[in-house]
């Protein structure tokens, strides 16, 4: 019997904000109720002792300006915008200098969620996968490199639907602040670069449509635009 041969896959990428190069993406990691607000809108608490952590596939990403279709299965598609962190390197157990040090940059990006099969899963105690980890469930921004922004630590996050605003918070509300969510993760996983991190989403998440029109923001980045299809 002959053997199979693949071809090699190609990693997803994102643009990167001032560049012709692109991020090679590895793995998309998240963390949910990481603002108070939106954790009592879920009707969750939050433990600092016990940050709650999601994957979603890598090739999930959709970058700015990009039509993203409407998922099956669902009839209850949420928005969650979120800061966005992409690591240049890695590691394991990491203490918060060396986390910060890893990071490559930033963005804005949406953690789109079917919420009707996210409350199924969390009524039975199931895993979130198939609430989370669908195609084009994470649009992302260009990545503005540390170089250029910076490390921001407070600022307004911002969502807007059709020219309505629908989330804004400054991420300074975050109950973990980026480096504190990077080490957490890293005693979890081995982080790589390449990464991507999507660090929380503030209150204000609601339905999406299709043939809504998003923009989600944030001082010093790049926008994210996009189309529900």
């Amino acid at each position: 019997m002959s053997e199979l041969v693949f071809p090699a896959p190609t990693p997803p990428t994102v643009a990167i904000h001032g560049s012709a190069l692109r991020f090679p993406v590895h793995r998309i990691y998240c963390i949910g109720r990481n603002y108070e607000e939106h954790a009592r809108e879920m009707n969750a608490t939050v433990a600092l002792d016990a940050p709650v952590f999601f994957l979603k596939p890598g090739d999930a990403v959709v970058g700015d300006g990009a039509d993203v279709p409407y998922p099956s299965a669902t009839g209850d598609l949420h928005h969650e915008v979120e800061l966005v962190v992409a690591l240049r390197s890695g590691g394991r157990d990491l203490d918060e200098q060396a986390a910060r040090a890893a990071i490559y940059g930033y963005a804005v990006g949406l953690d789109l969620t079917r919420r009707d099969l996210q409350a199924k899963a969390k009524a039975k105690g199931l895993p979130w996968d198939t609430a989370k980890g669908f195609d084009a469930s994470a649009p992302i921004g260009a990545i503005t490199p540390v170089a250029q922004c910076g490390h921001p630590a407070a600022g307004e996050l911002r969502l807007q639907i059709n020219g309505e605003q629908r989330q804004c918070a400054d991420i300074a509300s975050m109950v973990l602040p980026v480096a504190a969510i990077l080490a957490s993760l890293s005693t979890l996983f081995e982080l790589r670069a390449g990464d991507l991190v999507f660090t929380g989403t503030p209150a204000g998440v609601a339905a999406l449509q299709r043939g809504d029109a998003f923009v989600a923001s944030f001082p010093g980045l790049a926008e994210l635009r996009g189309h529900i299809v």
